[in-house]
């Protein structure tokens, strides 16, 4: 597909992260030679930022490892809705989990959001930090999800979460039902980690951009981690994995324990005036809204349309259905922005918090399912309080190592049943395109020199082509027409048009083919 010839009128060409394109961010070397630190923390999003704050402030010397450049993954990319309500959960969560679990879930993260508030105060971070109340509804004539929806209030009685049950909320939406929890937030979220980034050099700690770490390493003694390339070694005595897919597995198997999917956000400026509020709908297609300030202007965050990575049959309608809705609800006048974001999930719809084993120094951060602004944070209080070796009740919580029989059995083999369907349809598809056909600013999957292949031509014209296997563990990318990208739909790997690796877990770009053989 070619988004040009589907394009509205309002919608931005390419897509662009708000928070990025209103941040000015520091920038930071390459790592060049051999470093020795007390923690190595690998990931530069908002779990590896706040633990090697929180780390640095406790009196280590700290290193931060990034891959490409800091904020620049999911945490650039969010919703930023800070809240302990993360949609239809917490009846879940008891059943599979008990009451005493899902009752420290709802007290960890809603320690965590009160954290980031008192932080940003603290040190005076200036982040648009606003309380509002989150609501949770479902729609009108959708009585199924009414029933499902009634009986996650009732899991809020039983926890003692302060959630009320309303009729009607204040948006113009008839809806079927609705749980208010007051008293959450939201906030800037890029201007809130500037504030934080600087907090951690302020207290001695070391950044470095443009490092790969490889997932080698040596556990002896200290433990020692390399670049991907140069094979530089990083001495540590702790070393954390905030990086999306754990950069270190130790034979855990996480990609067949998670499972990432897309979504979608727009940035709108509406006809009709927003009453405030953060929402999240029950019924599908899922739907959140959420207001920001921009140049003086009020605009609402309008997201959704989720699916699993790879799957998408036409990316940018996605960013259409989500117009009409908005649309329909507030009138636009004008667009801004437009991104998508990928988020990981676990088998159980936990997070993956902790230690990798007990005789290992490595701990790892994961699986957050689109809520991590507060379970990041849960996460960076957990790992700084276990490297410390202080108690923390949610250790066995969000215990990495744990396998709950229900539903994770169920999960595991479906998830990883598509997973070897994808694999193997992706080498017996015929295709039957030539890259010539391409028109401009146009990518799809082709058939060049005899076999599959990925290819883009860009607005001025040059064909780019690519092998089309994923680095990962050798899957079929396919086209993501909205954001321009090649995405694995067997473990969430993304790829520029060029082939350059986006997210990972692959970390090994696609190979590029020459359009002339």
């Amino acid at each position: 597909m070619n988004p040009e010839n589907n394009l509205s009128q309002n919608l931005p060409r390419y897509p662009e992260s708000m928070w990025r394109d209103t941040t000015d961010l520091p920038s930071f070397p390459k790592l060049e030679g051999n470093h020795d630190t007390d923690v190595a923390v690998v990931g530069g999003g908002m779990t590896g930022i706040t633990t090697a704050y929180l780390l640095s402030k406790a009196g280590y010397k700290v290193t931060l490892l990034e891959a490409g450049v800091l904020l620049n993954g999911t945490t650039g990319f969010t919703t930023a809705k800070i809240t302990a309500q993360h949609g239809m959960f917490y009846n879940d969560l008891i059943k599979h989990f008990g009451e005493d679990n899902a009752r420290l879930y709802y007290e960890s993260n809603t320690q965590a959001m009160e954290w980031i508030i008192l932080t940003a105060e603290e040190l005076g971070i200036s982040c648009g930090m606003q309380r509002e109340a989150a609501y949770l509804y479902s729609d009108a004539n959708d009585d199924k999800t009414l029933k499902q929806l009634e009986k996650e209030f009732k899991a809020y009685e039983k926890l003692g979460i302060p959630g009320e049950w309303l009729d009607h909320i204040p948006l113009p939406l008839i809806v079927g039902g609705a749980i208010k929890l007051p008293g959450q937030a939201r906030f800037h979220p890029l201007h809130y980690f500037r504030g934080l980034i600087q907090a951690f050099l302020d207290n001695g700690g070391v950044i470095y951009e443009h490092t790969v770490i490889a997932e080698n390493v040596d556990k002896n003694g200290n433990l020692t981690l390399y670049t991907e390339k140069d094979q530089h070694q990083i001495t540590c005595r702790h070393a954390v994995s905030a990086s999306h897919f754990p950069f270190y597995d130790g034979g855990a198997l996480y990609f067949s324990r998670l499972y990432p999917e897309r979504s979608y956000i727009l940035a709108i400026e509406p006809e009709s005036e927003f009453v405030g509020g953060m929402y999240l709908s029950a019924s599908q297609p899922i739907r959140s809204l959420r207001a920001v300030e921009w140049e003086g202007k009020n605009l609402v965050l309008i997201g959704g349309e989720s699916h699993k990575t790879g799957k998408g049959i036409c990316t940018f309608g996605h960013y259409e259905n989500l117009e009409a809705f908005a649309g329909h609800l507030l009138g636009i006048k004008s667009i801004p922005y437009r991104w998508s974001a990928q988020d990981l999930i676990t088998l159980d719809r936990v997070p993956y918090i902790g230690r990798t084993s007990e005789d290992e120094e490595i701990y790892i951060a994961t699986g957050y399912k689109k809520w991590g602004m507060t379970t990041s944070t849960v996460a960076a209080l957990m790992i700084s309080d276990q490297i410390q070796r202080k108690d923390n009740p949610y250790t066995d919580l969000y215990d990495p190592t744990r396998f709950k029989a229900n539903p994770s059995i169920k999960n595991f083999i479906t998830i990883n049943a598509v997973v070897a369907k994808d694999l193997v349809g992706g080498k017996v598809e015929f295709v039957h395109r030539k890259p010539d056909e391409l028109k401009p600013d146009e990518g799809a999957i082709v058939r060049h020199d005899g076999k599959r292949a990925g290819a883009y031509r860009d607005s001025e014209g040059k064909l780019h082509l690519v092998d089309t296997t994923c680095t990962h563990m050798g899957c079929e990318v396919e086209w993501n027409d909205g954001e321009r990208s090649w995405d694995c739909p067997c473990h969430g790997s993304r790829f520029s048009y060029d082939g350059k690796v986006f997210e990972g877990p692959a970390i090994t770009p696609l190979t590029t083919l020459n359009p002339e053989e």
